[in-house]
């Protein structure tokens, strides 16, 4: 391959430069609190909740620091604890209406972003390449 920059490079630097304008967006509305560690927390919370161990494996983190950030979360105003409807011992954390703001502004910017790639490389491009990577997500994303 020579002097030419490895795959797990070229597929980071667009990644962060996505992140990068997701992050700008957020502060610039008020939610600079929101770190990236935080945010990979509250973009994995399904729609009715979500449990403190299930956010844990999936953000790839330990359940001590999940907890940690979900403290912070819910203190912030992001996240609330409710009651498992389908095991009363259990709480499931949720959006809190302003963590749905902060969640819908991420996701629109990401779309903005991912559209402007979109235009850049042409739709067969784009097509090829999410195909491409949806393909690579098989060896590598254990919840594909």
């Amino acid at each position: 391959m020579g002097d030419e920059l490895n795959l797990g490079v070229l597929l980071f630097v667009p990644y962060r430069e996505m992140e990068r304008r997701v992050f700008a967006a957020l502060t610039a509305s008020g939610h600079a609190e929101l770190t990236p560690a935080k945010a990979r927390l509250v973009a994995r919370i399904g729609p009715g909740g979500t449990r403190l161990t299930d956010l844990a494996a999936q953000a790839q983190v330990t359940k001590q620091t999940a907890s940690t950030l979900a403290d912070q979360l819910v203190r912030a105003g992001y996240l609330e604890r409710v009651a498992d409807p389908t095991d009363g011992r259990a709480r499931l954390l949720r959006l809190t209406p302003t963590g749905r703001t902060a969640a819908d502004l991420a996701n629109r910017t990401a779309d903005e972003v991912q559209a402007e790639w979109v235009s850049h490389l042409g739709k067969r491009a784009a097509t090829n390449l999410r195909r491409t990577l949806t393909a690579l997500r098989e060896i590598t994303d254990p919840y594909a």
